[in-house]
């Protein structure tokens, strides 16, 4: 197997200290022979489903919860529905990505989900009901308690300057 090197030179000495003038360093990379990058070289590739790159190293039931509306339970339905056996998102053939593909295609994922949830919120500020009000005022909707916690919403704590006492004022 060849290997690609890359040999930096001597820099300007003037603005190195003096431990690091006329040292060359070298960086080498094995290339292989035949058929691009393969096992031992760089590779890169993964499987692009739904508009999103989902990760070779794992199961495909937790690869496809990478896509944004697919959870634990619609990516085992997805598996079961196709009768694929949960196995390494690397050892799946073509015609299984295909068929993954066009399973996924069948629910609402990733830019329309976000779309539809956006839409639902505006309509909601619009006709101004509770749920709307809430969350234009950046408040929890779901009934959640404000007294002490939804720091997350509320923003930080705004100071509050201290009451002066009256038999202090003089």
């Amino acid at each position: 197997m060849a290997t690609l090197s890359m040999v930096s030179g001597p820099v300007a000495t003037s603005s190195l200290p003096f431990s690091t003038r006329r040292r060359t360093s070298s960086v080498s990379f094995p290339i292989p022979k035949k058929g691009g990058l393969g096992h031992g070289g760089l590779r890169i590739e993964c499987i692009r489903i739904g508009g999103v790159e989902i990760p070779n190293h794992k199961r495909v039931e937790y690869s496809l919860q990478y896509i944004h509306g697919i959870g634990r339970t619609r990516s085992r339905q997805i598996l079961l529905d196709l009768s694929f056996d949960n196995k390494v998102t690397k050892d799946l053939s073509e015609e299984e990505v295909i068929t993954l593909r066009k399973e996924v295609t069948k629910y609402m994922i990733e830019g329309d989900l976000k779309r539809f949830n956006r839409v639902a919120i505006e309509r909601m500020k619009e006709i101004r009901c509770y749920k709307g009000i809430r969350h234009k005022l950046g408040l929890p909707v779901r009934g959640q308690r404000t007294k002490n916690n939804c720091r997350t919403l509320k923003g930080k704590r705004a100071p509050v300057a201290k009451k002066k006492s009256a038999g202090s004022e003089e």
